[in-house]
């Protein structure tokens, strides 16, 4: 029996930040947490102005009192996420991947020594602790209260995740945006229901959360639970658009804002971001994890549908052809989506009587476009 789960989200046009070409390419992972290695805004998220380092690496600053999570590396720490130095997972003696920080020492359980190591490793990581954390507000005297830190650094970890998969940037939190979809959630928990345009009669209203609802996906579900939700997008309501998925994979996301209770969840999406990509498919061109296509036990991505979407080709004439492994027909139901909504243009595929399966490599070709696109999706099962 599948779970009731609902999700609303805010369609509107974005302006396209394309700048043309941008290929996707398949997982060459560098350490600057980024999945592929093609260039964008937040290639150099190793960057620190604030200190010199060494060879090793190190900082070498007049920091007297080293403070680990204030985000700059001081003096006897391997790391400070974001800061770490010069050191990557090839300096580790690795392939390639994305390097993690432990009170502030270097972790290297996201490197790897294959493509598909890098993503399992990463995937495994990021999903080894999806705690959605402690609400501390209370819908009976309307306190808004906040999501503990932990809930919402996994939420937003998640939402990272899937963009590392896709070649996109991550994005970081915004706290006005983090306080207004706190108040949108406790809107939400208060009446135990959804809207993008809540009435000022329902209980606990509030006009920042007012605003969050109308600018944010939003669901009957927590925070951390959500985002995986938001990527699978499924319910017939949500079919025309997939909008949920479409936004948080668009070039503008970000930077974000993230509030829940245990029970409702809103998650900003008027962004600022410039990722450029040309187009971006989920599942998109590299290795996909097996567990990625139901990360809920209660959808499938073969249910709810592929997706490519464009800020700069238009897609309404698409044709689709998918072969599994050179030359085993995989038929799909193509379907054109609402138009701004994440995206100027997109269409999801649906499998037509096959499921998605693990050692299997999935070549995907998108003609009667101005712009051909072709990719493959490489499935190998990471747990």
């Amino acid at each position: 029996m599948k779970r009731s789960f609902l999700f609303l989200m805010m369609a509107f046009l974005v302006a396209s930040c394309d700048e043309g070409g941008g290929t996707a390419n398949h997982n060459n992972a560098n350490s600057n947490g980024n999945a592929n290695g093609n260039a964008n805004a937040n290639a150099n998220t190793n960057a620190n102005t604030n200190a010199n380092t060494n060879g090793n690496g190190n900082a070498n600053n007049n920091n007297t009192t080293p403070v680990c999570g204030d985000g700059v590396m001081d003096a006897g720490e391997e790391c400070d996420e974001p800061d770490f130095g010069s050191a990557t997972c090839e300096t580790n003696g690795f392939a390639g991947g994305t390097l993690s920080c432990t009170d502030c020492t270097i972790d290297t359980s996201t490197c790897g020594d294959s493509q598909v190591e890098i993503v399992c490793n990463r995937w495994n990581s990021d999903r080894a602790d999806i705690s959605e954390g402690t609400w501390s507000g209370d819908v009976a005297t309307c306190t808004t209260g906040d999501i503990s830190a932990q809930g919402r650094a996994n939420a937003l970890k998640l939402i990272n995740l899937y963009r590392w998969l896709v070649d996109l940037p991550p994005v970081t939190t915004d706290p006005i945006n983090d306080q207004r979809a706190q108040e949108c959630a406790l809107i939400m928990t208060a009446n135990g229901s959804l809207s993008h345009h809540p009435p000022t009669t329902w209980d606990c209203y509030s006009t920042d959360g007012d605003l969050a609802a109308g600018w944010s996906n939003i669901a009957s579900a927590p925070g951390v639970q959500a985002v995986d939700g938001y990527i699978l997008d499924p319910g017939p309501g949500n079919h025309a658009a997939m909008g949920h998925r479409r936004l948080i994979l668009s070039n503008t996301f970000g930077p974000t804002g993230l509030g829940s209770t245990d029970s409702y969840s809103c998650m900003w999406t008027m962004g600022s971001g410039s990722a450029g990509k040309q187009w971006t498919a989920w599942p998109g061109d590299g290795v996909l994890p097996l567990e990625a296509v139901s990360p809920l036990p209660w959808w499938s991505l073969d249910e709810t549908g592929w997706t490519v979407q464009s800020d700069s080709i238009d897609l309404s004439t698409a044709t689709v052809s998918i072969t599994m492994d050179g030359s085993v027909d995989r038929p799909v139901t193509v379907l054109q989506l609402v138009q701004g909504a994440g995206s100027s243009w997109a269409i999801s595929m649906t499998p037509d009587g096959w499921t998605t399966e693990a050692g299997h490599t999935y070549h995907v070709e998108i003609s009667n476009i101005s712009t051909p696109i072709t990719y493959d999706v490489i499935v190998d099962a990471c747990n």
